[in-house]
């Protein structure tokens, strides 16, 4: 049971047997879903107890020395700390910053003003675009709570407004909270992200597209589609031009966020030179009062990110700054690990390899971004009625920490059950055994991503425990990795909409606890529809695009 030689993930099936393997494989998961679904056991718990559970898998089922399969647990809990969460709390810390400085009412303003006070566009610039925009800069439930929040105060009957938002949310939590779904699951089976985030960004754009004709149909039936179908195909055209445009020219991290800035400013730019048909009972107040100063104060978070990612990114005059940020990145086997797990060659395999960045770390870029965000509240006040200091700004970072304090334990035990799953060869064996479907596994594949954030809540969790899955079954049946891996952020966005968490986020937002099954049974048809339209794209490019095309 202790490290004495080296060890080779799957060398050792159980009874020799890949069909009792696999289900031995499966038992982690199965653990986590019945306790989470069934008996409703607290996310964290679910997490403890199945890292448990596969521990036993992998030492006594799969032979993995017990040193090593600890070892896996400590590296996948690392990764799970950095870059994961260090990225989720700079985030939510730099959302915290607008909320607490008071500015949150003038961005409400600003939407109502925007929208000419119609409720229906209101749905699209708040439940799909801002909405999409708070998903990309801390995902996390955050967009969801205050985007419901946001549409109940500007007229949206509760049911309604959460509806708007869960749907709206859906497409970008793969690219939420600065793309972790996509960073995490790719590291995890040793992918390029930006590769992985290319091929979403070949999926996503043609379910971006449809969303906000779904979101008239919530809002306002037959007769919204009718009467604001333009701005509908507009926002959901450059949404989806974004989606493609960012994660395959400029920086998937920001995709959510880059798509939703262009997606608003489309209907912005839409409704200087257009005005709809509003009937009364869709009329929204219009809002007064607001500056063009305090507007762009209270949007500040939220362009200076976008700048701030497009300079780190982008920026080569004179010197080449992503080169030289990345420069600080820290390398290094992890102890105990690297080159004792190997390959059935005898190589060191390469997932022990730990990249830990610094400066290039797009926590770094939000944590410098919210610094300078609270300088700057710090110092400008809007003649007295936003008052706020930098002391506080850091302070609220605390905060922030502190309120995520089980997400956190979450995260890292989720993070390092799956490192142990994979490691040890549990998801390896069950991905040779659903491969057994052969090609028809590519157009089921979504269905996994779906599955694992219903039942999490988490796109990022979901990756964490299925995308070794999706690799290892894309390597049996000829299909790109790059591509299930992806698919299996797509379409837990797409679970996300029922997932148990989401719902109850959702209905404490509006101020209607025990509204989960109603929102679930109006949400569910519309998760299904979408989920079938996902994996009709993933199969079909994958046929048009076979592996090394």
């Amino acid at each position: 049971m202790l490290a004495t030689t080296t060890f080779t993930a799957g060398s050792h099936l159980i009874g020799d047997s890949l069909f009792l393997s696999a289900l031995a494989g499966l038992l982690p998961l199965v653990v986590f879903f019945v306790l989470l679904g069934v008996f409703g056991v607290k996310t964290h718990w679910c997490a403890i107890i199945s890292l448990g559970v596969s521990l036993l898998v992998a030492v006594l089922g799969f032979q993995m020395p017990l040193t090593y399969a600890l070892l896996a647990g400590t590296q996948g809990a690392g990764l799970g700390f950095m870059p994961i969460l260090y990225i989720i709390i700079a985030a939510v810390w730099l959302y915290n910053l607008t909320e607490r400085s008071g500015r949150a009412a003038d961005v409400r303003t600003a939407f109502n003003i925007v929208g000419k006070g119609d409720q229906r566009v209101l749905a699209l610039l708040i439940g799909f675009s801002f909405c999409g925009l708070l998903e990309g800069l801390a995902g996390f439930g955050a967009p969801v709570a205050i985007v419901a929040a946001i549409l109940v105060t500007v007229g949206f009957e509760p049911i309604k407004a959460a509806m708007l938002t869960i749907v709206g949310n859906a497409i970008n939590v793969g690219y939420g909270a600065m793309a972790i779904p996509v960073t995490s699951a790719a590291k995890s089976v040793d992918l390029e992200p930006t590769v992985v985030a290319s091929w979403m960004g070949h999926i996503t754009p043609f379910i971006a597209a449809f969303i906000p004709l779904i979101l008239l149909l919530i809002a306002d039936g037959v007769r919204g589609l009718k009467q604001l179908w333009p701005a509908a195909l507009l926002v959901g055209a450059v949404t989806a031009g974004g989606h493609y445009w960012a994660t395959n020219y400029f920086s998937y991290e920001l995709t959510a966020v880059i798509s939703s800035l262009l997606g608003f400013a489309s209907i912005a730019l839409l409704m200087q030179i257009w005005t709809p048909t509003t009937p009364a009972d869709v009329q929204a107040e219009q809002a007064k009062g607001l500056t063009i100063s305090r507007a762009t104060l209270a949007l500040m978070p939220y362009w200076l990110v976008v700048i701030v990612f497009g300079v780190a990114k982008l920026w080569t005059f004179g010197v080449d700054l992503p080169a030289l940020l990345k420069t600080t990145d820290i390398r290094f086997g992890w102890p105990g690990l690297h080159g004792n797990l190997v390959t059935e060659t005898g190589e060191p395999i390469s997932g022990t390899i730990f990249t830990l960045q610094t400066l290039a770390s797009p926590g770094t870029l939000i944590v410098f971004t919210a610094l300078i965000v609270s300088l700057v509240y710090g110092l400008t006040s809007s003649g007295g009625k936003f008052p706020f200091s930098f002391t506080q700004g850091l302070g609220l970072l605390f905060t922030t920490i502190y309120s995520l304090r089980i997400a956190i334990l979450t995260i890292a035990t989720i993070m390092a059950l799956a490192f142990v799953m994979n490691f040890s060869g549990q998801t390896g064996t069950i991905g040779l055994w659903m491969a057994g479907v052969g090609t028809t596994f590519v157009f089921l594949s979504p269905i996994l991503g779906w599955i694992g954030t219903a039942v999490t809540g988490s796109a990022t969790s979901a990756g964490a425990l299925f995308a070794n899955l999706q690799y290892t079954a894309a390597g049996q049946i000829g299909a790109d990795p790059n591509l299930l891996v992806g698919t299996n952020a797509v379409g837990g966005g797409l679970g996300k909409i029922v997932s148990p968490q989401n719902l109850a986020i959702a209905s404490g937002a509006i101020g209607k606890e025990g509204a989960e099954p109603e929102l679930l049974r109006k949400a569910g048809p519309i998760s299904l529809g979408l989920l079938v339209v996902l994996c009709l794209l993933v199969g079909t490019t994958s046929l048009l695009f076979p592996l090394g095309s």
